[in-house]
């Protein structure tokens, strides 16, 4: 019982790092393919992946609440649960953004800093999904490290993003509402690196 009990919790960490990847792959597919008059269904449909990512959540809270033992610390188990579910609201975030700024079309950089978004989700997909074996995977440290380098690839493309905007755009509403959208895609990226120092953090602690 010990065993499937402590299976559960690395079980809904994979998840709910799966509804972050779902997440990621609608907002890119409705950066490609944006359409404003879809703005509205487009937002109602992430919410509802959205929704489903914090269910799960529950869901683990709900267990840990009555649990006596587990596998690794409570608090690291709220800390990781709670960072991962972050990588989702960012990703809706960004979808809120465009439609609270009325965004009529799509600048490209930002379709890059989409794709970026979709590797380092899949990764922390996969570091979670090595997670359970935390104590004899050779795995963990590169997935890490790959989550690392997406996030510092993110960053260079938010920066480049900012100086094209600024430079090339006059339109001061144009410029300030994409300022945002720029900054709530590079959050996004930080949460992705926000999980996978959290999974270090256990790592150390434990071995």
């Amino acid at each position: 019982m010990g065993k499937k009990q402590d299976s559960f919790y690395f079980e809904n960490f994979s998840a709910c790092a799966d509804y972050a990847c779902q997440a990621a792959r609608y907002l890119e597919d409705s950066l490609k393919n944006f359409a404003p008059e879809r703005q509205h269904d487009m937002l109602d449909e992430l919410h509802k992946v959205e929704h489903a990512a914090d269910e799960k959540k529950h869901e683990l809270s709900n267990v840990l609440a009555h649990a006596f033992i587990t596998p690794i610390e409570r608090e690291d188990i709220i800390l990781l649960s709670q960072s991962i579910d972050e990588v989702t609201d960012k990703i809706e975030d960004v979808l809120l953004r465009l439609y609270c700024n009325n965004i009529q079309s799509i600048r490209s950089d930002a379709i890059e800093m989409g794709a970026v978004l979709i590797k380092c989700c899949e990764e922390v997909k996969m570091l979670l999904d090595e997670f359970a074996d935390f104590k004899h995977s050779k795995k963990l440290r590169e997935h890490i490290i790959h989550i690392n380098t997406m996030e510092e690839q993110a960053d260079r493309l938010f920066i480049d993003s900012m100086r094209q905007l600024h430079t090339t755009c006059k339109d001061p509403l144009t410029i300030i509402s994409w300022r945002e959208i720029y900054i709530y895609l590079e959050k996004c990226a930080d949460a992705c690196e926000h999980v996978a120092d959290a999974v270090e953090s256990v790592v150390m602690k434990n071995t």
